[in-house]
Formats: structure tokens, C-alpha cells, sequence
């Protein structure tokens, strides 16, 4: 028997009994429709989480010092990046980079003439982080500008901790490396909340111009650089690390500098493996349900056409087709309920809860990408496949004597 009269023969097979075909079909569409929509739901987390991170922390790339991502706590001035303006002036020339912002950070003390609080300092270019920061979000005055010489915006821990409003002066107090004591005044502008708990209890924002005053120098740390898109990361941190590594600079990717992100996507990597070997073993246990069903069913059937002198590989070819017809369709309508459903959701949005350690809450989407909607209905597919192959080896070896008796 030809290829194509399997299938044709399994077709009808499948339509004859509509009710077991249709349930099967319901639950290989409803298993595929859930690998697509938490995929896409979880992909959303790591582009939110991402982007978050990014524009309100990291940015895409930090050029620095070598050695400062380890030395930084300890004796910072050590990885002072000189004549900075020159290094920016290298990297804009890289098609790929949309922004570059300098920054120079600094410890210390806060003082609003009661107590003191701990900090970590930046000291940034008001205009470009405004740009790069569109995911700081300000709960009581504003970003800081060019003309805030000597204007400062807290985190929203080190506000309720000291107890700081618009308007508030403060005294910040920092260490400079001879074992000198510097302090400068500052009004402040705004509280800022960013995606992270820990990062808004300790930081503090300043001009660029007043942190080298502060610090008593012309220098900066690190040099932050933004891309036309995030995509574009690992590719131009390849090629910024070529370039710049034998000069005696790090080029940091953001995703390397965040672990609390890289925890997150190893969380739900595992997770998700495990929800697709979950929806992989119920979607071949109902297949391989309907199929034994059909089976005890047409045994009498079986038995007729070996007995008419059909091999036994005929009987098991045809059982399998079934199941391949089954992963078809079961395919199709499970990526078409998927994309539907996830079309639907996103226009609605899921409203989500700040995630631990974060302060910030959001509206998840589903998010579909080719590889992703393919490989959920591959698995669907899979599923019928290795479900129709016992039960058709089974059918295959049946006595003829006693499949012509079954139900006699």
C-alpha cells in the first residue's frame, strides 16, 4: 500500500470516530496553546526585566578601567578613566551606538542635620541620563538637569530613611584618596524609584561636574554606552572588547553585570523545561488513550484486514499515519489558539505585581517569536507520534483467530 493511501485511509478513520478525534484534538491544541502562551508570557518577563535593568541601572555597556569591577570597593581611584572625552569620542563612532554618558561614582555619608546614611553616589550628565533613565521613575520632583549644578535626587529608601523632601538641603560627605574629608551642599530635586529595592535604599544622584568637585578630580569611572538596540549587545560588546581590551579597559555587557538577572532566566529556563515535559507527557497520555480506545474498538476490523491478507506492517503503518494526522491537526489548531490567545491577552495586558527585590509592578504581554510557536507545536506533534507507536505495534501482532472473535 502507498504512502498517500495510508493517509488517505487514516483521514477517514479519524473523521469516523469524531467525538474521541475531536477530544484528542482539544487536548493536543489546549497543551501546544499553553507552551506558546507561557513562553511568551515568560519571554516578556525577560525583555521587561531587561529593559528595566538597563535604563535604569546599567545601560547596554560600561566601558571601564580594567580590574574595577573587583577593585571598586576597595580603592576606586585606582581605576580612574583619564581624559574620558577622548574614549567617548572613539566609541560614538560606532554605528551601532546610539549614547554615551560618562559617569564618575563615589561612597560616602548623607546628612540632612539630624543624621547620616550610608550611600553610593553617581555623578552623571543630567541631559544623556535622561534619555538612558526612562525607567527611573520620579515619586516626587524631577530628573536633574544641566543648570542643577549643585542639585541631588534620592532613591526612595534613602528618602523615607532620612526623611527628605523637594527642597531639602543635604550635605553629602565623601573620602578622597590622600585620607582627605570632602563635603558639598545640595537642594534636592527629586526622589526616584527604580526597579530595584536595594539600589533606591543606598543611591544618590548628582551632576557630573559637582561629583569631580566633590572627589577632587577631572576623571571618571566608567563610561556607559547605549545602543539602537538591545539585540545588538553581544555583538557590539565582541567587537568594543577587541578593540579596547589591549588598552587596558573592560567592556561589560549589562546582562553580565546584572546577576540578579541571570538568576531570574535560570530560574525560569528550569521552569519552563519542566512545564514542557509536563504538557509533552499529558498530551501523549490522552493521545495514547484515544488510540488504545480505537484500538479495543476495531480489533475486529484489524483481524478482518489480516486475515484478508494485509501485512502486519500495513496495520501498524496506518495506526501511525493516524497519529501523524492527529499531530497535524492537533498542531495547527494548537499554534492557531495559541497566536490568538496570546493576540488577545497582550491587547488586554496582564497586570503584575513587583517582582522580589523590586519595587516597581508592571503589565505583562505574551510575546511570540517563529522558533518559540514552532517548537510548541513540534512537541504537540511529537507527542501523537510516539503515542500511535505502541498501540500500532500492539494492533500489529494481534492473533487473527482472536481479533475476529473480540466482542463475539
Amino acid at each position: 500500500m502507498q504512502i498517500n493511501q495510508y493517509f488517505r485511509l487514516a483521514l477517514r478513520n479519524i473523521f469516523r470516530h469524531r467525538a474521541r478525534s475531536a477530544a484528542t484534538l482539544t487536548a493536543i491544541a489546549v497543551g501546544i496553546a499553553g507552551l506558546i502562551l507561557a513562553g511568551g508570557f515568560i519571554k516578556d518577563i525577560y525583555i521587561q526585566l531587561g529593559e528595566a535593568i538597563i535604563h535604569s541601572q546599567t545601560g547596554h555597556i560600561q566601558v571601564t578601567r580594567q580590574g574595577y569591577g573587583q577593585g571598586k570597593n576597595r580603592s576606586p581611584e585606582k581605576y580612574l578613566i583619564e581624559n574620558p572625552g577622548d574614549l567617548r569620542d572613539q566609541l560614538k563612532s560606532f554605528p551601532a551606538i546610539g549614547l554615551v554618558s560618562t559617569r564618575l561614582t563615589f561612597s560616602g555619608t548623607i546628612n540632612n542635620g539630624k543624621r547620616d546614611l550610608g550611600i553610593i553616589g553617581e555623578g552623571i550628565e543630567p541631559d544623556i541620563e535622561s534619555d538612558i533613565g526612562t525607567y527611573l521613575h520620579f515619586v516626587e520632583g524631577r530628573r536633574l538637569k544641566n543648570s542643577d549644578s549643585y542639585g541631588i535626587v534620592v532613591g526612595q529608601g534613602v528618602a523615607k530613611s532620612l526623611g527628605l523632601s523637594v527642597g531639602d538641603r543635604v550635605t553629602v560627605l565623601a573620602t578622597l584618596a590622600q585620607g582627605a574629608v570632602n563635603t558639598l551642599d545640595f537642594e534636592v530635586i527629586g526622589v526616584f524609584q527604580s526597579f530595584s529595592r536595594d539600589f533606591d535604599a543606598r543611591a544618590i544622584r548628582i551632576s557630573l561636574d559637582a561629583a569631580q568637585s566633590l572627589m577632587d578630580t577631572d576623571a571618571a569611572h566608567m563610561l556607559v554606552v547605549m545602543l539602537q538596540g538591545t539585540d545588538m549587545t553581544t555583538a557590539t560588546t565582541i567587537k568594543l572588547q577587541k578593540l579596547l581590551s589591549p588598552t587596558g579597559f573592560d567592556v561589560t555587557s549589562w546582562n553580565t553585570l546584572s546577576d540578579f538577572y541571570e538568576k531570574t532566566v535560570e530560574l525560569y529556563d528550569r521552569q519552563f523545561g519542566v512545564l514542557r515535559l509536563i504538557i509533552l507527557i499529558m498530551v501523549l497520555l490522552s493521545v495514547a488513550n484515544s488510540v488504545n480506545m480505537t484500538l479495543f474498538e476495531r480489533t475486529r476490523e484489524f483481524g478482518t484486514v489480516l486475515a484478508l491478507g494485509d501485512r502486519t506492517s500495513g496495520v501498524f503503518n496506518l495506526i501511525v499515519a493516524e497519529g501523524l494526522c492527529l499531530g497535524v491537526m492537533g498542531a495547527f489548531l494548537g499554534i492557531l489558539l495559541g497566536c490568538v490567545s496570546a493576540f488577545g491577552i497582550s491587547l488586554i495586558g496582564i497586570a503584575m505585581p513587583p517582582p522580589p527585590n523590586a519595587n516597581l509592578g508592571y503589565t505583562a504581554l505574551i510575546r511570540l517569536e517563529f522558533p518559540s510557536v514552532i517548537a510548541a507545536g513540534f512537541i504537540g506533534f511529537l507527542a501523537c507520534f510516539l503515542a500511535s507507536l505502541l498501540p500500532a505495534r500492539k494492533a500489529s501482532k494481534l492473533d487473527i483467530g482472536e481479533a475476529l472473535r473480540h466482542g463475539v
